[in-house]
């Protein structure tokens, strides 16, 4: 569902452009469900350039990486209350090499190739998966987890880079909660030059 102040429309999960494109006169924007339908409607703003001009608001859905990154309300009534009067605070809008974008939580899994955070090598072999998030610290724009695991725990090698690139053995990708349709054998995350205007209430 895609809403305004005084306007409202119900949308199919994962909006296109026949359904988000006409609402991109607004200045806000508010999209009610997950992780992945706020994805559909990022990827609309970047698409038709609207990332410096419409604010946008999100009332989660189930489980939401997104709401836990940002700390965004889970109660339906607190977010949408927020999502419609709140402040903005401008956050790192995160794109990958294949057209989509990530709000939340994109992971890898599992691996077994050769990874880059910008110029540094951060994996030569197997992981068990790798996991990107925009940085809620700001910072270059991404953190990236390197996750091994083991018989007792797992072992993790973290870093923030600008970007991230991987070559490696035909892998899944979940990208903010959807299953990329395809193996894929590379991919690239990296910081878009405009931030997402995202409405946190702080």
């Amino acid at each position: 569902m895609i809403t305004q102040r005084d306007d409202t429309h119900v949308v199919p999960a994962r909006p296109g452009k026949d359904h988000v494109d006409q609402h991109l006169d607004a200045e806000r924007l508010v999209v009610v469900g997950t992780d992945a339908d706020l994805a559909a409607v990022g990827v609309r703003l970047l698409r038709k350039e609207k990332l410096g001009s419409i604010t946008l608001g999100y009332v989660p859905v189930g489980d939401s990486p997104v709401a836990a990154l940002w700390g965004l309300s889970t109660d339906p009534a607190r977010a949408l209350d927020i999502a419609l009067n709140g402040d903005v605070d401008p956050v790192p809008f995160v794109r990958d090499d294949v057209g989509g974008v990530l709000m939340g939580l994109g992971v890898l899994s599992p691996v077994r190739g050769v990874g880059y955070s910008d110029a540094d090598n951060v994996l030569r072999g197997q992981a068990s998966r790798v996991e990107c998030t925009p940085d809620p610290e700001g910072g270059l724009g991404l953190v990236v987890r390197i996750v091994n695991k083991r018989l007792i725990g797992s072992k993790v090698r973290e870093s923030r880079p600008r970007a991230f690139q991987l070559g490696c053995l035909p892998t899944t990708a979940v990208l903010d909660g959807h299953k990329h349709p395809r193996p894929v054998d590379k991919w690239t995350w990296y910081r878009h030059t405009e931030d997402l205007r995202l409405v946190r209430g702080v």
